[in-house]
């Protein structure tokens, strides 16, 4: 897998005699898309400081998603050591959220907002009882890092003189955005919610239309919207940020070279972009893998030639956009290697063994390791909902990409991978919100031409996985940022 930097071995610097105390805890909301990129970092600081500990700390539900073969406990400091890499280095403890499973996404509209009631109420005591028992066994916490819809896990590290760091895990472009809406540009935004196609300039950023902002500031800050508790929680998350002292320490899920002129602009805060941040290893996670052949299936597959479809782990289908999609790839030719869960369609008599009778130039199945997927040589187009997650993968392993955004921050990112860094193109969705099989036939035309002109997406993204490996690699940008905020723990010094 040639787009993977083996960011153990190449980590510059290595922190030589550090004391054992020094102790990470990383919190993540539970979701996948937080949950992996949180679990790389856990792995990429134990890389970097080789007597440091990590524990990782989601909430109980997905703790027992991940690893459902573990007994489960009463409470979070009574949980059982779950060892990794073999040494006592990393283990994993669950925090508690109020709830018996979760935030379980439904029909009613209101749940999610109740979630997060129940998650602010419950996460803050449940993490400071994990705080206080890792101090009384011997393990005590010297750094909080916590992703982002989890504001209060500052001011839990905080009450006991720990300090924090936040994990963003979008780009710093949509980072950018939250920060400027809440430091006096908010009503750029509010005053033009009418026309979805006026540019808003925030400072540091190119021009932004408004159907293309983050849908957390766009739909969910009003009351009534079924995310706006997702709003809520990055509004108290940059209130937060401003509480501390001298400044807040951002890490960043990307790299100087992706995003310099919005990284640059930043004053605020310490950024430090570490990223792309990649699996060095197996994964646990939320979905089991399929037990389809598809890695011997793409071995068939001439080089780029395949055409891989991936909408994330949170999206729905309906029936209609399923057939459009499916009827899209038949009708290109190509074949393809399409992923679509059980739990993804909205209409229940819609079942993958339907599926799996259609496909004549693919195959259909519901979960992956998608970085082995496109690391694969065969693999010569990436159609993909513009995750976070998603987009790195995606860019470290050289792959052009048709984009198909959602919402939160995919629109942006979807303007990052057409417009600056050109590798690949944005599909047009219908006024119904459908992307049509024809569509689809027309952007995997233009992406997966053979062309030899200096604008081919192909070359572009040669180009920069190149620059994402260099700054992954001994030396690089990425690997010295993480060093620095290594070495600052280990001095106290809050980088």
């Amino acid at each position: 897998m040639d787009c993977l930097v083996d960011q153990g071995q190449r980590t510059s610097g290595l922190v030589e005699n550090m004391s054992a105390q020094l102790h990470f805890l990383v919190l993540t909301f539970p979701l996948q898309g937080h949950i992996t990129p949180a679990l790389r970092l856990a792995r990429r600081l134990l890389a970097a400081a080789p007597d440091a500990l990590v524990t990782f700390s989601t909430n109980e539900a997905a703790h027992r998603r991940m690893f459902p073969a573990k007994p489960a406990a009463d409470a979070p400091h009574d949980v059982a050591e779950y060892e990794e890499d073999g040494d006592g280095r990393l283990e994993f403890l669950p925090f508690s959220d109020g709830t018996e499973s979760g935030y379980v996404r439904g029909s009613d509209s209101a749940a999610f907002n109740e979630y997060m009631v129940t998650l602010g109420a419950a996460g803050p005591r449940s993490v400071g009882e994990l705080l206080d028992a890792l101090a009384a066994r011997g393990r005590p916490v010297t750094r909080v890092v916590y992703t982002l819809l989890l504001p209060w896990a500052a001011d839990v590290a905080r009450e006991r003189g720990v300090p924090s760091a936040l994990y963003w895990i979008q780009p710093a472009a949509v980072f950018a955005v939250y920060y400027h809406y809440f430091h006096g540009h908010a009503g750029a935004v509010i005053d033009h919610l009418h026309d979805p196609s006026f540019l808003v300039q925030l400072p540091g950023l190119p021009p932004q239309a408004v159907r293309d902002l983050p849908s957390f500031l766009t739909e969910s800050a009003d009351p009534s919207d079924c995310f706006h508790g997702a709003y809520a929680a990055i509004r108290d998350l940059f209130d937060s940020l401003d509480r501390d002292a001298p400044k807040a320490t951002v890490l960043v899920n990307t790299c100087e070279e992706l995003e310099a002129v919005v990284l640059s602009s930043f004053g605020a805060y310490h950024m430090l972009p570490i990223g792309p941040v990649l699996p060095a290893g197996d994964e646990a996670g939320l979905f089991k893998q399929d037990d389809a052949k598809y890695m011997e299936w793409l071995d068939t597959k001439d080089a780029n030639s395949v055409v891989y479809v991936s909408f994330g782990s949170l999206a729905r289908m309906a029936r209609e956009q399923l057939d459009e999609l499916l009827q899209g790839l038949e009708e290109s030719g190509r074949p393809y290697l399409c992923i679509v869960r059980k739990d993804q369609l909205v209409e229940a008599e819609t079942e993958p063994p339907e599926m799996d009778a259609r496909p004549r130039n693919g195959m259909v199945v519901e979960w992956c390791d998608q970085v082995r997927v496109l690391s694969h040589a065969a693999v010569g187009c990436f159609v993909t909902h513009c995750g976070w997650n998603s987009v790195l993968e995606s860019v470290a392993c050289g792959v052009p990409m048709v984009a198909v955004p959602q919402w939160s921050d995919q629109r942006i990112n979807s303007g990052l991978v057409e417009s600056e860094w050109r590798v690949g193109m944005r599909a047009e969705v219908g006024s119904d919100g459908v992307l049509r099989a024809a569509e689809v036939r027309r952007c995997l035309g233009e992406v997966m031409r053979e062309r030899d002109a200096a604008g081919d997406v192909r070359s572009a993204a040669t180009e920069w996985k190149h620059a994402v490996v260099e700054a992954l690699g001994k030396g690089g940008s990425s690997d010295r940022n993480l060093m620095a905020f290594v070495e600052g723990v280990n001095g106290g010094v809050q980088l």
